[in-house]
């Protein structure tokens, strides 16, 4: 399977004025990623390499023009300069003036639902009567357009966009149980026994982070709560399924028969997830990223400003953004030496950065230093 997702569309493509929803977006953009390790040391998760000079934020920003929104905020905080940069270079010009805002949180942000709290009065400004809330770190193709639908067809405040995956892998989401009309029962974020599906004990329904809510409903949420709500998963959807009032919508399955949709969180995900593109047909992705690029062969991904000679040997290995790797260097193969000077997940995905390199290169210019030379027998003379 690989995923089927649109076109990017060109920069004149301006959905007209009656076509657009009514609708402002809120793109969360501000989270770290830390399982991501070395990779958002100096950018956030969303400002990642994937597939080539694309961002993962790019998927978050394809969807929303594709569906003609184009009144968004970006909210972002960790380390937001390359994202600030990026957006308007590559997507202002898909919105009108002052369409596109980016507010930098400056770790004011306390969670996601006080950054909708921070940044209300834009918010607001914008108009429509409903709230869009996106994850900018997830790789997936959704209609924007028909969730909205789906949300004012059902009359809920609140509509959360779900998935389902094994229960063993669905302790890191928020976890939910609906009834067949779509009305959300349960919620609980994170828990460690996920509940599972009715009719399907071995799947849960999780949140995929993306929400709908009325404007009027999520402005009471945020600021007529006796306590301040941080977060959506902790506090805002938990409330909202409290009044009876929030709503499941299953995201539909693509030409292949499966909704695509991947949490990029960890090394081993976001490996994985580029190797979903490796063998797609250029017209069904949603940015000019030809394998030729970034893919090395062998399950391994160069990420840009990188270099790999060929006589390198790399299996399973992610090459950070301007790392350049020695000529026959091989990885994937020996567990203990890839864990001694790289970083190497249980899974056997491999991460290497320059400063790694630098690093082992120094250990072994210290070796050779300290090291005496052979002795040379000279042999015995009579």
């Amino acid at each position: 399977m690989f995923p089927d997702l649109p076109s990017q569309p060109r920069r004149t493509d301006h959905a007209p004025p009656a076509a657009r929803p009514d609708a402002a977006v809120l793109l969360l953009a501000g989270g770290r990623g830390t399982r991501l390790h070395d990779l958002t040391e100096r950018d956030s998760k969303p400002a990642v390499a994937f597939a080539g000079s694309n961002r993962i934020i790019d998927f978050a920003m394809a969807n929303a023009v594709r569906a003609g929104l184009r009144r968004m905020l970006v909210a972002t905080q960790y380390a937001p300069r390359s994202l600030h940069r990026h957006l308007p270079e590559r997507w202002g010009g898909h919105f009108p003036e002052r369409g596109l805002m980016l507010c930098d949180g400056q770790d004011r942000f306390m969670g996601t639902a006080d950054a909708a709290r921070q940044t209300w009065t834009a918010l607001e400004a914008m108009g429509g009567r409903h709230i869009l809330v996106l994850a900018a770190d997830h790789v997936y193709d959704m209609d924007y357009g028909a969730l909205l639908a789906a949300h004012r067809a059902s009359g809920a405040a609140v509509t959360v966009a779900v998935d389902t995956v094994p229960r063993a892998e669905a302790r890191g989401f928020g976890v939910m149980q609906a009834d067949a009309s779509g009305r959300i029962l349960s919620f609980a974020e994170k828990p460690a026994d996920p509940a599972a599906m009715p009719g399907d004990p071995t799947r849960a329904m999780i949140s995929m982070g993306i929400y709908v809510c009325d404007r009027d409903w999520l402005r009471e949420a945020l600021f007529d709560r006796p306590t301040e709500a941080m977060d959506f998963g902790h506090d805002v959807i938990p409330d909202a399924v409290a009044q009876g009032v929030a709503a499941a919508w299953r995201m539909p399955a693509g030409p292949s028969g499966q909704a695509y949709w991947r949490d990029v969180g960890t090394l081993d995900a976001l490996r994985r997830a580029q190797l979903d593109f490796v063998a797609a047909e250029p017209a069904r992705l949603p940015f000019a990223c030809p394998a030729s690029d970034w893919y090395l062969g062998r399950g391994s991904i160069a990420m840009p400003g990188s270099t790999v000679p060929v006589s390198a040997r790399l299996t399973c290995t992610i090459v950070a953004p301007g790392t350049q790797i020695p000529p026959g260097l091989v990885t994937g193969e020996d567990a203990t030496q890839d864990a001694r000077w790289f970083t190497r997940t249980p899974s056997g995905t491999v991460l290497i950065t320059q400063s790694m390199l630098d690093r082992r290169a120094a250990h072994a210019q210290i070796r050779r230093s300290v090291t005496p030379p052979p002795v040379r027998n000279r042999g015995l003379h009579a």
